[in-house]
């Protein structure tokens, strides 16, 4: 895991994204927000899981499914099994140590 402060994310709403190996930040504090490199850190291990492409496959036909049947592009980011899991896991920060493997399915 590499975490890196990019400057684009500023010009985006979003805090952090993992694009396995890297978690790019917006803010450079953000490196000591432990919620927030959890939630990375969880995409992480679901990334190598799926041998990487398929997690941004199944992320973007799952994203889709969503939004064409919620009509939200919120909604449908918060539906997605990957983002629900990391959102329910974020605060445990043990999480990866118990973790079993694929445990996104519980969140279909």
């Amino acid at each position: 895991m590499i975490i890196i402060c990019q400057k684009p994310l500023k010009k985006l709403k979003i805090n952090g994204i993992a694009l396995f190996p890297f978690i790019f930040i917006r803010k450079p504090e953000d490196k000591e927000n432990k919620v927030l490199i959890n939630h990375e850190k969880i995409h992480l291990r679901q990334q190598l899981e799926m041998l990487v492409i398929f997690f941004y496959i199944f992320y973007v036909i799952e994203y889709y499914y969503w939004f064409f049947k919620l009509k939200d592009g919120f909604l449908a980011y918060q539906r997605i099994s990957f983002e629900r899991e990391a959102y329910a896991n974020e605060r445990d920060l043990s999480y990866l140590k118990k973790r079993k493997f694929w445990s996104f399915r519980k969140y279909f």
